[in-house]
């Protein structure tokens, strides 16, 4: 039995480790470039009013300066247009470095002097992803330092009006939350860009300072959104290589309709095309150039600040963003072009494609397709062009006069940039006017490039394929095969829709004449977020791409498209399936919280075991079996489920609000909008489903961790061995009731007045020490009796015999050293062993604010406000009243039934109100402890 119990953890763990692996190592290797100062690179502190120092003296603003324009700036005499930096979670003010040397690059080139004046903020690299105290605080001094931004333009005829602000992380979090302030004037910020910030939901809700944060910016933001539309808002997730903050909660919690708020991830931005990681998504030159880009095309010519006009902002934002046409919609040209160049400079084709490649010498070039011959027979026509020099490259000919075409309209504008060419796909219904197409392969300054183009019917270029179910585990697949008579196909994945679901495709090209060919592009496009992602390969090659989701989609809208484009007469083979490793990775990317409070469960369960053994046996079982048993998914699973429906049930909801229970926890949507109909977000069953899976990872967390701890207590108490005298006595560790007294009033009064976690931590030392005189105690007996090796093992095992209980209950009148007394410390050391264990889980769940407040000493030796400070009390007494406990008392105990028959119907309520505030954890392993100290007493 217990190697099959080893066995089965032991599978547990494997699962966790695969899935650990692939969510933090499963992915494409890093294809950013880095951003470099070319020359020293200095930030000048910002002088604030003194009221502001005094209030935030952890804080700080700076000014982000090179070589000369350093230089230039000493006396804050500015005349560009202010962008604010605002760093992350741990993050540094210096990483405004990237943005800030760019910009100052490209502004060398720009005419009448445009530049940008990059200020950053120090925030202290404060742990505000786990630590939510210090987030208002930061918000108020963001306020400040936007105040204290403008009043270093007063010396101009136009100063600026607002500032834009670039948040990283948390910071693009606390940037939405400056409009939460009841004195901000919203006119002094206008657009803000975030990058990798979790706008749906925090990481990780250790406090609920956190969680207050957070409703109050979606509060305003959604409720409030009206008086919210002239902010335009960009936010821009890392992808899969940022596995500390997935994408889906980057999208923006905003009304339908909103189209001044946009979301997508890093790998559909144009000319990015890359998945960063959290860090790299600051520094990478991809990305910072595209931003760049926006900021100077933001720029007002009249005024050399930042537009407000609404239309511009988002007009240059889905420009450089989303789709990077020949030009920006709305800049001014004519609506119709004269082409009046030499006869000999066209050609009519007459064939279904062209491949046409430019010669070396420079030449003008046009190509005629007339549509009245392929109307009837071809929904679109398909162009591409390896020439990435984004000018007008298609017309529609609305006029000709023999050979050539005297006048025509420009059909660039869908032009859409891939990395290796550009495309352009027409519907011709959409031209009943035009009676040729025109496409020009002039290269005057005699570079050479491909021009690629064919007449297609969307009908015949599109296939679709179900994708294997989830559970196939990768022993089925789905295959198609494309004999490629065209330059684009698409496949549609039916039943692909949910973010659990992962798949390994496989695209293996075959072409049957070897010739030099265009790059073959595999993109997976997402209808309902723009999380596309694209793969670039040459012909002939075996390509395998990863099929997975960022959001689930939200409603009936179409599915994921694989989009094929590739090389004519060559075949290509398509094959699908499910990734278990994949799986997994997603499973813990999405339910990733949940695994501790399953965790948590177990231990608990293992408690109620252990103080049943003592209850019925009046001996303690050894703690691996104990929390073995702590697997009980048909007890809590099937409950929580129960418990769901019956309080999703409106007939119960005066009977929760009479109760006062808080509302259901439940994942954070990962639909790519954060609010539907209603506001009311659809309930998403599938993590429901998972909850076993999760409930097996937690334990098998509980499980090892659990046997970590036991052999870290072995190894501390021979180390600690010689500094103690040899104890045979099972109250080795324990404290006098004023011992206990005047060390609870200490630390309670430390946790006052200076930080809640450091008692905390303290508390489960002075235990800690408990369990290692109990070990050492232990080994000391054994040594002293040297008991024979079969009887050792029987008591190891735990095995219970009817003799071995008579004998337990003749314990009371054996001599000190006796087999009797060394199972007696063996009890009281398994039983202090699952007590640490659950005590492990307030010190680390409130660690966070402890590491705050002692990188914050110098400033303060307070933490305020402080999140451990409701409970640490009762948390205190309880650690101080267990130290003394043992397995007599247990036993003598009246309340011991009611503390064994608990923590079950607590572990269903955890589950049930944990996932998204896991400091909650922390009252319900209150909850169950205090009965089990007062049976100490009672």
């Amino acid at each position: 039995m217990k190697l099959a119990t080893v066995a089965f953890y032991g599978v547990a763990l494997g699962l966790l480790a695969v899935g650990l692996r692939e969510l933090l190592t499963g992915f494409e290797e890093n294809r950013c470039s880095m951003t470099y100062m070319f020359e020293y690179p200095e930030y000048r502190r910002i002088a604030l009013p003194r009221r502001v120092a005094r209030l935030y003296p952890a804080y700080g603003l700076y000014l982000y300066g090179e070589g000369l324009y350093a230089q230039e700036t000493r006396a804050l005499k500015l005349t560009g247009a202010p962008v604010l930096f605002l760093p992350g979670n741990a993050g540094s003010y210096k990483q405004a470095r990237s943005l800030g040397s760019v910009a100052l690059r490209k502004a060398e080139n720009m005419e009448g002097g445009l530049h940008f004046n990059v200020f950053t903020v120090d925030f202290n690299e404060e742990l505000v992803a786990l630590y939510g105290g210090s987030l208002l605080r930061q918000t108020h001094f963001l306020h400040e330092s936007i105040k204290a931004i403008l009043r270093l333009y007063k010396h101009l005829k136009s100063p600026p009006q607002s500032v834009v602000l670039v948040g990283h992380s948390m910071g693009g979090v606390v940037a939405r939350a400056l409009f939460t302030l009841p004195r901000f004037n919203t006119h002094l910020v206008s657009l803000i860009i975030t990058q990798a910030s979790p706008h749906q939901a925090p990481v990780l809700a250790l406090d609920p300072y956190l969680l207050d944060f957070y409703s109050a910016v979606r509060q305003k933001w959604v409720n409030q959104a009206n008086k919210l539309r002239n902010v335009t808002v960009l936010s821009v997730g890392g992808g899969y290589r940022d596995y500390q903050v997935r994408s889906g909660l980057t999208s923006l919690p905003c009304p339908r309709g909103d189209i001044n708020k946009l979301s997508l991830v890093v790998t559909a931005v144009p000319r990015t095309w890359v998945s960063t990681d959290h860090l790299s998504i600051v520094w990478c030159k991809e990305l910072v150039l595209a931003t760049v880009r926006a900021f100077f095309d933001l720029i007002d010519p009249e005024t050399r600040q930042f537009t407000e006009d609404l239309e511009k902002k988002m007009t240059v934002l889905n420009h450089h963003f989303i789709r990077h046409p020949v030009r920006m919609l709305g800049e001014t040209q004519e609506t119709s072009i004269s082409i009046l160049d030499f006869p000999e400079a066209w050609s009519e084709v007459n064939t279904l494609r062209l491949a046409y490649s430019t010669p070396k010498e420079g030449q003008v070039k046009y190509f005629m397709f007339a549509l009245s011959s392929r109307r009837k027979a071809y929904s679109h026509f398909y162009c591409r062009s390896n020439n990435l020099e984004m000018t007008s490259w298609v017309y529609g000919c609305v006029h000709k006069n023999g050979s050539s075409c005297v006048h025509a309209v420009d059909l660039s504008m869908g032009t859409e940039l891939l990395p290796p060419y550009k495309v352009l796909i027409l519907s011709l219904s959409d031209f009943s006017s035009v009676t040729h197409l025109v496409v020009s392969a002039s290269n005057l300054n005699g570079r050479q490039f491909t021009v690629e183009c064919e007449w297609q019917r969307q009908e015949s270029q599109t296939l679709s394929v179900p994708v294997p179910h989830v559970l196939s585990l990768g022993l089925a697949a789905s295959e198609v095969t494309v004999n490629s008579s065209g330059l684009l196909h698409n496949i549609e994945l039916q039943h692909f829709h949910q973010v659990y679901q992962a798949f390994r495709i496989n695209v293996a090209s075959q072409c049957k004449v070897n010739k030099d060919r265009l790059p073959n592009v595999y993109r997976i496009k997402v209808a309902w977020f723009r999380e596309d992602s694209l793969t670039t390969v040459s012909v002939p090659s075996v390509t395998e791409i990863s099929g997975m989701l960022h959001t689930s989609r939200p409603d009936n809208t179409s599915g994921v498209l694989l989009q094929l484009h590739t090389a004519p007469n060559c075949q290509y083979k398509v094959s699908i399936r499910t990734s278990l490793p994949k799986v997994l990775g997603q499973v813990l990317r999405f339910c990733g919280p949940m695994v501790p409070v399953y965790t948590a469960v177990t231990l608990l369960l293992a408690c109620v075991g252990q103080l049943s053994s003592i209850r019925k046996l009046r001996r303690a079982a050894a703690m691996s079996l104990v929390v073995a048993k702590g697997l009980q998914p048909h007890k809590v699973n099937v409950s929580v489920y129960i418990l769901h429906i019956l309080l999703s049930c409106s007939c119960f909801l005066e009977v929760r609000s009479f109760l006062f229970l808080p509302p259901m926890d439940t994942l954070p949507p990962t639909f790519p909008d954060g609010t539907f109909h209603e506001g009311v977000p659809p309930v998403e069953e599938w993590p429901h489903l998972l909850s076993p899976l999760l409930y097996i990872l937690g334990a098998a967390v509980a499980y090892w961790g659990s046997t970590l701890l036991r052999l870290i207590i072995r190894l501390i108490s021979l180390l600690l061995a010689p500094l103690h005298r040899p104890s045979v006595s099972r109250d080795c560790g324990t404290l006098r009731l004023r011992t206990q007294i005047l060390i609870t009033v200490g630390l309670t009064v430390t946790g006052g007045t200076f930080c809640g976690a450091l008692s905390i931590f303290v508390s489960f030392l002075f235990h800690l020490y408990r369990v290692l005189r109990l070990q050492m105690t232990q080994r000391s007996l054994s040594h002293m009796l040297n008991l024979a090796p079969r009887k050792h093992k029987e008591v190891e095992n735990g095995a219970i015999d009817a003799d071995s209980l008579r004998k337990t209950k003749e314990c009371s009148s054996t001599p000190l050293l006796s087999e009797c007394a060394l199972q007696e410390v063996r009890d009281d050391l398994q039983l202090h062993l699952c007590i640490s264990a659950l005590f492990t889980l307030p010190v680390m769940l409130s660690a966070p604010s402890l590491i705050h407040w002692i990188r914050n000493l110098r400033y303060s030796t307070q933490l305020d406000p402080d999140p451990c400070w409701p409970h640490i009390v009762p948390l205190i007494i309880v650690y101080m009243l267990l130290i003394n406990c043992n397995t007599l008392k247990l036993s003598n105990s009246k309340l011991l039934p009611l503390a064994s028959c608990l923590p079950l119907p607590l572990a269903i309520t955890m589950v049930t109100f944990s996932p998204l505030h896991l400091y909650r954890v922390v009252y319900f392993l209150l909850a169950a402890l205090v009965p089990l100290a007062l049976c100490c007493l009672l």
